[in-house]
């Protein structure tokens, strides 16, 4: 008998999913629409092959090239946003016949995408169709003129008084090494995630990552550790002699996702302070007063929908998790972003505004082209103190 796959909820997300040729498809989070969809995509046949020509065969083509040829969390990167894009579109659209608005139907049906993720979705296509017009495969990519949402600010700087409060929160000592080192040292988040010991450099106090192991697999990365960084990894040397130096307590490797993670924890606990510290003596009667009643009934009849095979919840312990849900939603949304990029941003920042010379900057940032610089850090052309300081170093 053929051996269908099953659909299972994902709670962190609150959407169902079924895996289909080791991809995950979105069914919705509403129990009874997920498992009509999925009988749906059971009745449809599969396809065997994909034409040359089409749009799914141009994604399998850049994504088969990406694995060869770029970094493993570039490839994951465009895997996500290319087979995301491929399930939405038709299986026999070809390249002829795709249009932008074939990709803005896809962006919009995402309600839930903020305007970076709506960026990002664009220019994984955009490049996609780009490189197969470079290698030949097309006459010319017909998403070439589609235009982004324009970038916002590209990460905030984290103040000192903040740094000291992230690491007061974080979950464990695992993750306190892992941003202070990145605090230290500005290393890109992918850096540090697969750094071993064999990559440290005792004698001159740097990380070195040869050709292929570099994002750009363009030329080495070196790293350069401070002595608080330096402390940090010989101690790490010790423990894990073989694999990633950066483990969690349970000594597994830090991924990007238990990153993020450990991240949203941090600004649920930051922001549950500032609504707790914004409620009115009134709204003290009640600890949670701040998500509004309809909400929270809401939420709790689709959590009762979504109850998997066992013992049932209680209404009140629905109503409990409903609440307690939408203020770590409400929390997170007004807590600063935070992210291991955030760090290595603030650390750019404050070599640049201490002095330290955009080329130097660049090079210890792995920064093939310093114009880099000048296009992430603008904001700085805006600060007075920052620009008098300069002008004043020019003179002598």
């Amino acid at each position: 008998m053929p051996h269908f796959p099953k659909p299972f909820f994902k709670k962190g997300r609150g959407v169902w999913y079924v895996e289909i040729d080791r991809k995950q498809v979105n069914l919705g989070p509403d129990k009874d629409d997920a498992f009509r969809r999925y009988h749906q995509l059971m009745s449809q046949p599969q396809p065997k092959y994909v034409a040359a020509d089409s749009v799914l065969g141009v994604v399998d083509a850049y994504l088969e090239w990406c694995s060869k040829h770029r970094a493993t969390d570039t490839y994951r990167w465009y895997r996500d946003r290319l087979q995301e894009f491929a399930r939405h579109i038709a299986p026999t659209l070809s390249v002829a016949q795709l249009r932008p608005f074939h990709v803005q139907q896809w962006i919009d049906a995402r309600e839930g995408w903020a305007d970076g993720s709506r960026r990002n979705a664009i220019r994984a296509v955009k490049r996609a169709f780009k490189w197969a017009e470079e290698q030949g495969y097309i006459d010319r990519s017909p998403v070439a003129h589609m235009k982004k949402p324009k970038g916002g600010k590209r990460e905030i700087i984290v103040g000192q008084e903040e740094f000291d409060e992230i690491l007061s929160l974080a979950p464990d000592r695992g993750f306190r090494d892992l941003v202070i080192v990145t605090w230290e040292t500005g290393c890109r988040p992918q850096e540090s995630l697969i750094v071993e010991a064999r990559h440290v450099d005792l004698v001159n106090q740097r990380w070195v990552f040869q050709q292929s192991e570099e994002k750009s697999r363009s030329a080495m990365r070196v790293v350069y550790l401070t002595d608080r960084a330096l402390e940090i990894v010989k101690r790490l040397m010790l423990a894990h002699s073989e694999g990633p130096l950066f483990r969690n307590s349970a000594g597994e490797p830090w991924t990007a996702d238990s990153v993020n993670c450990a991240f949203t924890r941090i600004r649920v606990r930051m922001g549950r302070r500032l609504l707790k510290a914004t409620r009115t003596a009134k709204d003290k009667r009640r600890k949670l007063l701040y998500i509004d009643e309809e909400s929270v009934t809401a939420l709790a009849a689709t959590m009762r929908r979504e109850q998997c095979d066992g013992k049932p919840k209680s209404e009140a312990r629905l109503q409990w998790e409903a609440r307690q849900r939408l203020t770590n939603k409400a929390a997170v949304a007004i807590a600063p972003k935070y992210s291991l990029y955030a760090l290595r941003h603030t650390w750019m920042n404050r070599l640049l505004t201490s002095g330290v010379d955009a080329l130097t900057v660049a090079i210890l940032a792995g920064h093939r082209d310093p114009s880099t610089l000048a296009r992430y850090y603008q904001h700085l052309s805006l600060n007075p103190k920052h620009l008098l300081a300069q002008a004043k170093k020019a003179v002598g």
